[in-house]
């Protein structure tokens, strides 16, 4: 039984809802795969220069961001939960094994849904007070979400 989300509260959360024309099978199949992960998770220019995945509850999502001038942001996490093609829930609050983390900023949710022959995709950030909120829609978390589902949607119908 997959434990219920907390109540969706904009004061603290961001959401992205879409529905693509991608099956739900090759989207999980995108957002599981580090090789994948490296064509499409961060808005181009950009790129991953690591990915790290675990996937299990307690097992580490680990990537690194490389700017277009060769800067890297290590991004580490945890899954918490694990529903292959239905539900991925990961924070960077842990990291694997549970360790707490040092600067703990989002829980994310990723939510699939067929529909049709496409996906009801909804992503999920969660944060721990309104300033995180607000500091990660500062940081463009619509345009850049939108543009990596835009990305991910690409790679899946190229690598058809």
């Amino acid at each position: 039984m997959n434990a219920p989300l907390a109540k969706f509260d904009p004061k603290l959360d961001l959401m992205l809802e879409r529905d693509i024309d991608v099956p739900v099978e090759r989207v999980w199949q995108a957002w599981t795969t580090p090789a994948q992960i490296r064509e499409w998770f961060v808005p181009k220019p950009w790129t991953i220069a690591s990915c790290e995945i675990d996937l299990r509850p307690g097992g580490a999502f680990n990537t690194v961001m490389r700017s277009p001038e060769g800067e890297e942001f290590p991004n580490m996490g945890c899954y918490l939960e694990v529903v292959p093609n239905e539900r991925l829930i990961w924070t960077d609050t842990l990291l694997a094994g549970y360790r707490p983390a040092p600067k703990p900023f989002f829980t994310a949710a990723l939510l699939l849904a067929p529909n049709g022959s496409g996906t009801r995709y909804t992503a999920i950030a969660m944060h721990g007070e309104e300033a995180a909120r607000q500091r990660h829609e500062d940081m463009g978390f619509h345009d850049g979400w939108g543009t990596v589902l835009d990305q991910l949607v690409a790679f899946i119908k190229q690598s058809r």
